[in-house]
């Protein structure tokens, strides 16, 4: 009785596997790699959108008008963009492509510009006016968006995403004032007109159209700057390069170059 109660249990229990579909495994698909600056090795293609007419494309660099007109002469059309005036001049990658859409490469292109940098959030100014910056650091990164579903006829924006710092006015620039002592530069022959006119001329050819206002006080010789700080280490280096040499310089200066220009005397054969 337990043999013929066993085998219909056995046979209930097998039939359902057996009448299962066997599922195939899942094929690999090889990945396409883009030719892109800044993009690692064998770096994946962003996914592509079926519904954008494909092209290709031999971009050498430029703006982003350049780029655009690039992309309307591949897929002979035309293509709907929007590029603010004060993004117009932003340096774009050279971009070989083979076979995308407007989707996949916009999407490359912001990948690659993204990198982080680091800007100033603030000055702080120490003793005698030494001025120490504050930085944080931002991720930056720029391209072309769109919104709604994509299309060839899509209107596409171009974007730059970076730190928006407001720019100082040169009343919004913090001055100090300094006192630089001349009297030792002068009872050595050194005129006022000589030490200013060296400095002026350091800031001349820096290229500072807003350099700092300097004044000779006759009765106390004091020379007088007020300005940027970081603008008065020039007033610094030039009194520091007007510093007398230190004593016995010039003596062992002298003795350098004597023993260095005095031929050796031959040592005389041994008898």
């Amino acid at each position: 009785m337990k043999t013929y109660l066993l085998l219909p249990l056995v046979a209930l229990m097998t039939v359902p596997a057996l009448s299962q579909p066997q599922l195939e495994p899942p094929r690999a698909v090889p990945a396409r790699t883009l030719n892109l600056p800044g993009a690692a090795a064998g770096a994946p293609v962003p996914i592509s959108d079926p519904t954008l007419t494909r092209f290709s494309l031999d971009f050498s660099g430029g703006t982003p008008k350049q780029l655009v007109t690039a992309i309307e002469k591949a897929m002979a059309k035309p293509l709907n963009a929007i590029i603010p005036e004060e993004h117009a001049d932003v340096k774009l990658p050279p971009l070989k492509m083979t076979n995308v859409d407007v989707w996949q490469l916009f999407q490359a292109l912001e990948l690659t510009s993204q990198k982080t940098e680091a800007y100033v959030t603030g000055t702080a100014y120490g003793g005698l006016g030494r001025q120490q910056q504050n930085y944080q650091q931002m991720r930056t990164a720029y391209g072309f968006r769109t919104s709604g579903a994509r299309s060839d006829d899509s209107i596409w924006y171009f974007y730059v995403e970076k730190p928006n710092m407001p720019p100082l006015t040169p009343s919004e620039v913090q001055k100090v004032c300094r006192f630089y002592p001349l009297t030792s530069y002068l009872e050595r022959g050194l005129t006022v007109d000589d030490i200013t006119t060296a400095i002026q001329t350091g800031w001349k050819m820096l290229g500072d159209k807003d350099a700092p206002a300097i004044n000779f006080h006759k009765d106390t010789k004091l020379l007088i700057a007020v300005g940027d700080p970081a603008k008065l280490e020039t007033i610094d280096s030039v009194l520091q390069a007007l510093q007398p040499a230190p004593v016995g310089f010039a003596e062992r200066l002298k003795e350098i170059n004597t023993k260095a220009t005095v031929a050796p005397t031959p040592a005389k054969p041994a008898e």
